[in-house]
């Protein structure tokens, strides 16, 4: 009776914030129906069905849906979507480049969502070390947006992939047992729940620089004792309450893909499911491996991208 009625709270707020994420849902997927009907009204009955990309509605293509799938599988396991998609649209020529921005956060927020959903009520990390990290994060991307706009983009890909190569190499230090191992709280208090609030506080301002937060969180998330699996509730509830306002904003805006955006989202709901089942299905051990795996991956794309950034500012200045 008494570990019901102290799980009582949690409960509640963890209800609350599943509550606030669906009417951002929703308001999302009423501004997608009513940006979908503009896109067909606009177009004739002979253009609508024809494969002109800003007119194309209905139905999306085996390759629009095959990288729905493939992109939101493999985010839902902490790679990140947008390059991922970004990559697969050029390779396959997709979407004209203009429209990548707004396709990106059109198709992935209905799935950015949902993860959300699956995941917190999957993961049973503590409601207030689940909430004071998601508000953290969306704090810093408002507040520390100006702030973070007005740091070179290269410094900062480089700092941070520099530092995700060293957490990447604790971690793998401590899974081979060179070094004492993570513990495997679902929840925090005192000066570390501290410090992870200021964490994700600055990684949601860096998310405005192209830095993708899951990866950091995964790796602050391990570093902080907690179990590995706790950072996918966390990571994508930071980015559920985002995606549904910048994805609106390209909506009304016309600037997205409709087809595109919809096989998005058709082929990713599946591979989300999926994934997901996967993550919740394997030891912990194999979910820190992917962890590392991610923060490898997701470092060396840094490293390279400011390596890019630099060598292109050379080159404009020569």
């Amino acid at each position: 009776m008494s570990g019901s009625a102290a799980s009582a709270p949690g409960h509640g707020l963890r209800m609350a914030l599943l509550l606030v994420l669906a009417l951002f849902g929703v308001y999302f997927f009423l501004a997608l129906l009513a940006g979908l009907r503009r896109v067909v009204g606009s177009a004739s009955p002979a253009s609508a069905s024809s494969t002109t990309p800003s007119t194309r509605v209905w139905p999306p293509s085996a390759a629009e849906g095959a990288t729905g799938f493939v992109t939101v599988f493999f985010d839902t396991f902490g790679i990140g979507s947008f390059a991922t998609t970004t990559a697969m649209f050029r390779a396959l020529r997709l979407v004209p480049d203009e429209l990548i921005p707004g396709t990106l956060n059109v198709g992935h927020t209905i799935t950015s969502v949902l993860s959300a959903f699956v995941f917190i009520e999957l993961v049973p990390v503590s409601a207030s070390t689940l909430l004071s990290m998601i508000a953290a994060a969306g704090l810093g991307a408002w507040l520390g947006a100006g702030i973070v706009a007005r740091l070179p983009r290269y410094r900062v890909r480089l700092g941070m992939g520099g530092a995700l190569l060293v957490a990447a190499g604790i971690m793998l230090l401590t899974q081979l047992g060179l070094l004492p191992g993570g513990a495997d709280a679902l929840g925090l208090s005192g000066p570390r729940l501290a410090v992870a609030v200021a964490g994700n506080f600055v990684l949601g301002g860096l998310m405005t620089l192209g830095v993708g937060l899951y990866a950091p969180c995964m790796i602050l998330i391990s570093l902080l004792g907690m179990n590995p699996r706790a950072a996918f509730p966390i990571m994508m509830g930071s980015c559920a309450f985002l995606m549904p306002i910048s994805g609106t904003r390209f909506v009304r805006e016309g600037r997205f893909h409709p087809s595109a955006s919809l096989g998005l989202t058709l082929g990713g709901i599946p591979a989300l499911l999926i994934a997901a089942y996967l993550v919740k299905a394997l030891p912990v051990s194999a979910v820190r491996w992917i962890v590392i795996a991610v923060v490898l991956y997701t470092a060396l794309t840094l490293l390279e991208a400011g390596r890019r950034e630099i060598a292109s500012l050379r080159a404009a200045s020569n």
